[in-house]
């Protein structure tokens, strides 16, 4: 990724925050998965962000940047879940929109809010890894075995948990 090199060589402000802007809301979406709140998941992003800028020099002998990017998502997620851990996180109280910062196409605008709260819920109702395996394939279009090592799963039971995911929203969608 051009940004990625040129930050390392150049220490350039400018293509950090073109990374910045890139990445962000991808990375607030799945810090949001995992905490309460949106200010700890803005925390959370911008720590990771941060990280990224003091290890620049190293950047460019990183082959797979975003596997990169989210593994220091997901430690620095870890890291703040054990500070806390008098605070018990439960994904099934959080409101989780799947669709806050996605772009649509006029199809999907076809869709009414209904559908989208149903698919919500469906989404919602999945098992915790089967609904981040889902997320990060099917809304982040990120590659299986970039999010089987973020996950530290195989690729095998990454496609299990997509199966399944799929299978159960299916389940709920036909009950109508």
């Amino acid at each position: 990724m051009q940004w990625v090199c040129e930050m390392a060589v150049s220490d350039s402000q400018a293509a950090f925050r073109s990374l910045y802007l890139h990445y962000f809301d991808r990375l607030l979406r799945f810090a949001s998965l995992h905490v309460i709140s949106y200010s700890e998941a803005e925390e959370i992003v911008s720590d990771t962000f941060l990280a990224i800028w003091n290890n620049r020099a190293s950047l460019p002998e990183i082959t797979h940047f975003d596997t990169y990017l989210y593994s220091i998502l997901r430690y620095k997620i870890i890291s703040h879940l054990r500070k806390q851990t008098q605070q018990h996180v439960s994904l099934d109280e959080l409101q989780i929109d799947f669709f806050a910062a996605t772009e649509t196409t006029p199809e999907d605008d076809l869709i009414t809010q209904e559908e989208i709260s149903r698919l919500n819920d469906a989404i919602n109702s999945l098992p915790h890894k089967c609904k981040i395996a889902f997320k990060m394939v099917r809304e982040d279009k990120m590659k299986y075995k970039e999010v089987a090592a973020i996950l530290e799963i195989s690729v095998k039971t990454l496609e299990a948990h997509l199966a399944t995911a799929t299978r159960k929203i299916r389940e709920v969608l036909a009950g109508k």
